[in-house]
């Protein structure tokens, strides 16, 4: 049935960014901080990772999959604390329970899941390097990277981003920095956190460091799609890109980036500081993981949205007429695939190949239901 699409060397568009590409794509997904349970927003992040891998298979690109576990972290300590439990039992106990829920989800295992306690060797090495390049400074045993522009490169004003890099624990108030938005490559050891020797003392990996280490590892010196959720531009993207940017000197690091909407519930984004968390447990207890993907697919990716039992029926109902269509008797033209292959290349037009596929019936419906897991 594919032989009627593009080949895939004509690239795909992303946020109306072409990216051409030949026979294989680098993905690097910001993967989970192993501390809790899955949600429904870390769940819409990894099935659109898993529909973009599963959409450059149709056009014959290779993905090949980073996704990350951020096992140093500060939340993941503290969470470990209160269990008892030493950080990397706590994390991979909660990293299992993790990937069961996206088996669960059909979403397909990925290529490289570099965890980020064994990359503190790379961190040091990332570290050393920015300091030999002017990009980077010792001060008190931590080493921090010097920010002059990535707020600017993100579209922030100075304000708006010492708001977020206080919201993620950047600690725009330490003293011992020349910038406030200069941020941590290497922290310095504290009391209730695991610790590495280091040239400059004791200490631990930065958050963005991690991930940049990571990529940089499974991939060189880019990427060719960064994913993750669109909460997370700034300040964890933004750093990771320009600390792998001063690294090797390439730039863009990334030549498209994936950022997922938010989902909210009655408004207010899911988290657990906010009590709203919706269980991907608890989802497909009661229905399947077809309708759960579904919900999720048929709107634009970087749109955020609001979960309801409402969106699990229309995506219950959205599903059952993809069925009836994919089970009409008579093949429909070689138009009707074509046409779905252009959209999925089009921004991952999932709603817009749907409508396509429910209209058109036959073969078209079961390429559809083929490539995006919805059987």
């Amino acid at each position: 049935m594919t032989d009627d699409l593009e080949p895939g060397r004509a690239g795909l568009v992303l946020a109306g960014r072409r990216v051409p590409m030949l026979d294989n794509a680098r993905i690097y997904a910001c993967g989970i901080t192993p501390y809790d349970v899955t949600h429904l927003g870390h769940a819409a992040t990894f099935v659109w990772v898993d529909a973009l891998s599963r959409v450059l298979r149709l056009l014959r690109v290779e993905p090949e999959v980073c996704r990350n576990v951020t096992d140093v972290d500060d939340v993941l300590d503290a969470a470990a604390s209160r269990a008892s439990t030493p950080y990397d039992a706590f994390a991979a106990i909660q990293q299992y329970h993790f990937e069961h829920d996206l088996t669960a989800l059909s979403v397909r295992p990925v290529r490289h899941e570099p965890r980020a306690h064994r990359y503190v060797e790379h961190v040091i090495r990332l570290a050393s390097g920015l300091m030999a390049i002017g990009s980077a400074y010792e001060r008190g045993g931590s080493v921090y990277f010097r920010a002059p522009d990535v707020a600017a490169r993100a579209g922030l004003d100075h304000a708006g981003a010492l708001r977020l890099a206080a919201e993620y624990a950047g600690r725009p108030d330490d003293p011992a920095k020349d910038d406030p938005l200069d941020t941590a490559v290497w922290q310095a050891a504290e009391p209730g956190h695991p610790a590495w020797d280091s040239p400059w003392g004791p200490g631990r990996p930065g958050w963005h460091a991690e991930c940049a280490a990571m990529a940089l590892s499974a991939f060189g010196v880019g990427v060719d799609v960064h994913a993750g959720g669109s909460d997370l531009r700034f300040p964890h993207h933004a750093y990771h890109a320009a600390m792998a940017e001063a690294f090797t000197g390439v730039r863009p690091y990334a030549r498209a980036w994936l950022h997922v909407g938010v989902v909210t519930v009655g408004g207010v984004k899911m988290a657990k500081s906010a009590g709203n968390l919706v269980l991907v447990s608890d989802l497909l207890a009661d229905r399947t993981a077809a309708t759960v993907r579904m919900m999720i697919l048929d709107r634009p990716w970087a749109d955020g949205w609001d979960f309801s039992g409402a969106s699990l029926e229309a995506a219950e109902a959205r599903l059952a007429d993809l069925y009836h269509a994919a089970g009409r008797t008579h093949e429909a033209s070689h138009h009707g695939v074509a046409e779905i292959g252009r959209l999925l290349a089009a921004d991952l037009d999932v709603p817009g190949a749907l409508d396509v596929a429910i209209e058109t019936g036959g073969a078209p419906a079961r390429l559809l239901i083929s490539t995006l897991s919805l059987d």
